[in-house]
């Protein structure tokens, strides 16, 4: 089995050679901010390599493959764009691709000067999204760990995380977000949506944002996934413009809420079983965004 920590520039290089030896002299470095689904190298100036890290994360590699040059020329952003797919070897067992490298800096707190015009620029980016023809599209699935279908898929996943956080945070106003979410049908016509649209995968150029990376969970269904950003982290007057621009009905809202309560129990449990202190209080602080829009919406 090949760990992520297994997937080096010395492999990379070996694999691009035996593969593209067009390319077989650019050098081979990692990136400075790394993903866990995927690891990200650059080839020379122009290219970038993303090998999956696990098993689970192959499906993504065709549908980006098949999708990412239909959504693009419809798309106010540049996303990413596949150049070529290698395949298993050098003791590497999976398929991986090349991508045209785009430049940018991470989205944190210090890199981003107007949270606002941010906010406003990503509610637009998504609504263009929401607007490509989804006909044959990708339904949720493993390939995306389910983003876009009914939440009850981690029903037992979230009740485990309730039981276990008793005495951390307000597990019963936390099970009514997630059982309201669970209540409300999804929508009758299903959209593209990213699926991810969070900080490590949008770019700024200038202060704004200027691309949008990694559409592995990616799909089309419910977009109610792609709001936890509104509590992961915007804050204030960046949220309130989020949910004014983004173009989905308040049932959106209320689910999104329950994909965010969900995610962020998983991760606060991981945290104090870890010991990390900081994690956990970041985590808390967003239950209580969550919770806190919870009751305003009563």
């Amino acid at each position: 089995m090949v760990r992520k920590a297994d997937i080096t520039t010395d492999l990379v290089a070996r694999l691009i050679a035996s593969q593209f030896p067009q390319w077989a002299d650019l050098p081979v470095r990692p990136v400075d901010e790394d993903g866990w689904d995927n690891a990200t190298f650059r080839l020379g100036e122009q290219l970038s390599v993303r090998l999956p890290s696990a098993e689970d994360y192959v499906g993504a590699i065709a549908k980006e493959q098949r999708w990412l040059p239909v959504l693009a020329p419809q798309l106010p952003l540049p996303i990413p764009q596949p150049v070529a797919v290698g395949e298993p070897g050098c003791g590497f067992s999976r398929p991986w691709s090349v991508y045209r490298w785009i430049d940018g800096d991470p989205v944190t707190e210090d890199t981003l000067t107007d949270p606002v015009q941010f906010a406003a620029d990503l509610a637009g980016f998504l609504g263009a999204l929401y607007r490509v023809d989804p006909d044959g599209g990708p339904p949720p699935g493993q390939h995306n760990w389910w983003r876009g279908g009914p939440l009850d898929v981690y029903d037992g996943q979230a009740r485990e995380s309730l039981r276990d956080l008793r005495g951390h945070i307000n597990t019963g106003l936390a099970a009514e977000v997630w059982e309201t979410a669970l209540a409300t049908p999804l929508p009758d016509t299903p959209v593209w949506f990213h699926g991810d649209a969070q900080p490590g995968n949008l770019l700024l150029t200038g202060g704004r944002l200027s691309a949008v990376i990694d559409f592995g969970t990616c799909g089309i269904g419910d977009p109610s996934c792609d709001t936890t950003i509104a509590w992961t982290f915007l804050s204030g007057e960046a949220s309130r413009v989020f949910a004014q621009r983004l173009p989905v009905d308040s049932a959106t809202w209320v689910r999104g809420r329950g994909w965010a309560i969900w995610k962020a129990m998983l991760v606060l449990g991981m945290s104090l079983e870890s010991g990390d202190t900081q994690d956990a209080e970041l985590t808390t602080g967003v239950i209580g965004k969550i919770l806190a829009d919870h009751l305003a919406s009563r």
